[in-house]
């Protein structure tokens, strides 16, 4: 097939090289002009396992191209994915600014395309119940009238990837859920997906909306109830990761041992900004959500009871070294990332700090991402240092906020604070 995808973060640069990899045409558009530049010169703007390798691929099969603008692209296409942002308002709701502007990009397109049938438009990003039918939809029919359902038929498609595994989790989901106006099946869906393993649920509309949200909700939750504990066992003297043991040995009941470790913070780019989108939600449609609203609230307890284990003993002036920036080990997402709000704390209580984390370079950050570091750590160019600055300089204690701190050679008496692991 010939696909285009709108939006080259994380979700669509990953589709992108994913798609390519099976054979199909893929063009990505992105507003950015540095990340295409990059795209086009075979450098991925992210840093996830194994995507570089597959762009390079692409490009040398030519089946991977990259631009700013939509230009004929659509004339040809089979399929467009729409994986542009939807980060939080202000209220806490999701922005919907990006995609409400590339749908009518999109329906503006579409006016003179020759193509015998309707473009299938798959909506990937993450947006409430509703908006489907009650803003997309509406976009097209305000351009293309009459002619919407003859030349566009749009699908609403959650993504299930995580950061530092979106390769093998884009070939093997969870599940795959696809949900269309009348609920039937999609043929350019059928056939995008038919090499991948996993349960399909094809539903409505809402139903498929709703998917993201209770996922990322329960995950939340996982890790905001696994955190409580976690500090109620320092508090307590308790070894947590002996309590951690017997809890997740119970497979039948407790059903998951990944998000329900005792350690850091949820961040990212998910969690936060649809846990407050699902808050929203439940106030504007009355809905008592008392859970939903303490997790936010918890995960802040937590980021705060983190700090003070980092620095229980040590006095403001004390020298660390902190492993670990990103929110997740082997990426660059900033975003959120619990990570850089601890860093702002031991700064502000008058810390010496230095961070080590070898897939973040200050100068290779772009997007949204870029904006995110330097508002909220301005200083990060200074503070990053690489793996033979950090295993050469002395420290009062090394902060260990996740495996990153494992590619280090530390001297046997460093003192090491493991914060990924309670």
């Amino acid at each position: 097939m010939r696909v285009v995808i709108f939006g080259l973060g994380y979700v669509g640069f990953t589709a992108a090289c994913c798609i390519a990899s099976e054979g199909h045409s893929v063009t990505g558009i992105d507003v950015s002009d540095a990340k295409v530049a990059a795209i086009l010169d075979g450098c991925a703007p992210i840093v996830e396992p194994g995507v570089e390798e597959m762009l390079k691929d692409g490009l040398a099969a030519g089946r991977i191209s990259a631009a700013t603008e939509i230009g004929s692209c659509l004339e040809a296409a089979d399929l467009a994915i729409v994986c542009v942002g939807t980060p939080s308002a202000p209220d806490g709701s999701h922005n919907m600014g990006y995609i409400a502007g590339v749908s009518r990009q999109i329906a503006k397109a579409l006016e003179s395309r020759r193509h015998g049938k309707p473009l299938t438009i798959a909506y990937r990003s993450t947006v409430r119940p509703g908006t489907i039918e009650e803003l997309i939809e509406p976009i097209f029919r305000s351009v293309l009238g009459a002619e919407t359902e003859s030349r566009a038929e749009l699908v609403y498609n959650p993504e299930f990837l995580r950061e530092g595994s979106a390769v093998k989790d884009y070939f093997h989901p969870p599940k795959t859920v696809i949900g269309t106006r009348d609920g039937r099946p999609n043929a350019a869906m059928e056939e995008l997906t038919r090499n991948i393993e996993a349960p399909l649920f094809v539903t409505g509309y809402r139903e498929a909306e709703f998917t993201k949200f209770v996922d990322n909700a329960w995950h939340a939750v996982k890790v905001a109830f696994a955190n409580e504990i976690g500090r109620t066992c320092l508090d307590l003297g308790i070894d947590a990761s002996t309590v951690h043991g017997i809890f997740k040995s119970d497979t039948k009941l407790n059903i998951s041992a990944y998000y329900t470790r005792p350690g850091g913070a949820f961040g990212g780019s998910c969690l936060p900004k649809d846990v407050r989108a699902l808050q929203h939600i439940g106030a504007v449609s009355g809905t008592n959500m008392p859970l939903m609203d303490s997790l936010l609230r918890s995960n802040e307890a937590h980021k705060h009871r983190l700090f003070e284990y980092a620095v229980d003993g040590l006095a403001p002036g004390a020298r660390l070294l902190m492993a670990g920036l990103a929110f997740k080990a082997g990426t660059d997402d900033l975003r959120e990332s619990p990570n850089v709000d601890l860093a702002r704390k031991l700064l502000a209580a008058g810390y010496e700090l230095e961070i080590f984390d070898p897939a973040v370079e200050a100068e290779q950050l772009v997007g949204a991402n870029l904006g995110y570091a330097y508002s909220q750590l301005p200083m990060i160019q200074q503070l990053l240092v690489g793996k033979a600055e950090a295993e050469a300089r002395s420290y009062d204690r090394v902060i260990a906020n996740n495996p990153t701190a494992d590619l280090l050679d530390l001297p046997a008496d460093a003192e090491i604070r493991n914060l990924g692991t309670l």
